[in-house]
């Protein structure tokens, strides 16, 4: 199964997941690339939103 899941804004990805070709399973954390352990769709559907929030909540914390 071929995935990848964005989210960012304005030209900057803030959290991605995907398995492109001779990567494997990774995702995009600020910045940086890190190794992903692909287990079903719920998990890595769930993974991600969680790094959403994650990174709302960062933003929110800095804008006070």
């Amino acid at each position: 199964m071929k995935y990848s899941l964005y989210y960012g804004r304005a030209g900057e990805r803030l959290v991605g997941y995907d398995n492109e070709r001779g990567k494997g399973d990774h995702k995009h954390m600020a910045g940086r690339e890190l190794q992903y352990r692909f287990v079903s769709v719920e998990q890595l559907v769930a993974d991600f939103l969680a790094n959403i929030e994650s990174v709302r909540r960062d933003v929110l914390q800095r804008k006070e």
